[in-house]
């Protein structure tokens, strides 16, 4: 049996590019929740964003906040309405628990639930610490043929999934996907797993077009060389995960008629698109926000082998050096940084 310490260490943004490692307790589970012994957790682009500006959006970092929101682990306590069997599990952490009561959860849109209680969102704290406890029905057995760094990363595998439920992804669709970046890659292996005849991929950077290749894209596009519409392809559904206006501007006029537009990557408040366009090709257009109801999806693509996550772990570091992934020119050196809590072994 795992001896559980009474304390822990944190990695703690105390204000833009202000990360100080800290000793906090160990948090007791409530009666419905898990304890887990955090293993991986990816870091992502908002936690690089949280580094750098102290916000996203409307979500600011006023207090201390522990970032990270893709984590796995193993579960070494339970609270009293948790079955005590669960000890023990590998578990892949769905970071946002709804209220479970309003009407977007009632509806099934728990992604949309207005009091939502998401890791590493402020107020919240992440799981950039040795232990968190989260909702019991929000950890997810993994198979034990699924790495530590894998199971964290079905969290950004989540968003590849949503991301093609949005664009109605099915057998012999064609996509272009716009950035590839992580969420770009899965959002192409997420397509081609469910049936996708073509999925070409758009970016400025060689190593990343390669390794779309590499993972499975039919075709790859630099566009500085040649936008899509230049390049003669006609899609049933455009994906952008840059958040670049260029990308998405130019990547909506080779969408068929009555396809589809997903916006997945946060990029400025505002942009031009060309409504004309949107209008009388009848377009359906939509952002995303997180994910609802994936994991078990996007569990069984990554344990198949449909989807490959370790491929995109290109580094890792302790507790004491997350930080080292959160400044910019350690974080684009990489496709995907994952911090190991608890060591390296």
């Amino acid at each position: 049996m795992t001896t559980i310490p009474d304390s822990m260490r944190v990695s703690v943004l105390h204000a833009p590019t202000d990360i100080r490692i800290e000793e906090r307790p160990v948090p007791t589970p409530r009666p419905d929740e898990v304890l887990v012994q955090v293993a991986s957790v990816g870091v992502c682009g908002s936690d690089v964003h949280y580094y750098e500006h102290g916000r996203i959006g409307d979500f600011v970092v006023n207090d201390p906040l522990i970032l990270g929101h893709e984590p796995s682990g193993r579960i070494v306590a339970v609270g009293a309405d948790v079955p005590s069997e669960r000890i023990g599990q590998r578990v892949s952490l769905e970071p946002g628990v709804p209220c479970r009561h309003c009407s977007q959860c009632r509806r099934g849109a728990y992604n949309l639930c207005p009091d939502i209680v998401f890791f590493a969102t402020p107020p919240v704290d992440g799981a950039f610490s040795e232990y968190v406890a989260l909702a019991a029905d929000f950890a997810y057995p993994v198979p034990d043929s699924m790495s530590d760094d894998a199971a964290a990363l079905i969290e950004p595998l989540s968003v590849g999934v949503w991301a093609n439920r949005k664009a109605g992804t099915a057998a012999g669709s064609r996509l272009l996907v716009t950035g590839a970046g992580p969420v770009g890659l899965l959002v192409m292996q997420v397509a081609k797993a469910m049936g996708a005849a073509e999925v070409v991929v758009s970016d400025v950077d060689p190593d990343r077009l390669a390794l779309a290749r590499q993972l499975g894209a039919t075709a790859v596009l630099d566009p500085r060389e040649a936008s899509p519409a230049e390049s003669g392809i006609e899609v049933d559904a455009f994906v952008d995960c840059s958040g670049a206006a260029p990308a998405v501007a130019t990547g909506i006029p080779v969408v068929r008629g009555g396809g589809a537009v997903v916006l997945v990557g946060m990029g400025g408040e505002e942009m031009t698109l060309p409504i004309s366009l949107v209008q009388t090709r009848e377009l359906s257009l939509t952002g995303t926000f997180r994910y609802a109801n994936t994991w078990p999806a996007a569990i069984a693509l990554a344990a198949n082998g449909d989807v490959d996550l370790d491929s995109l772990v290109t580094g890792h570091v302790d507790l004491e050096h997350a930080e080292d992934s959160l400044a910019p020119d350690g974080a684009a050196k990489h496709v995907k940084i994952v911090v190991r809590p608890n060591g390296l072994a």
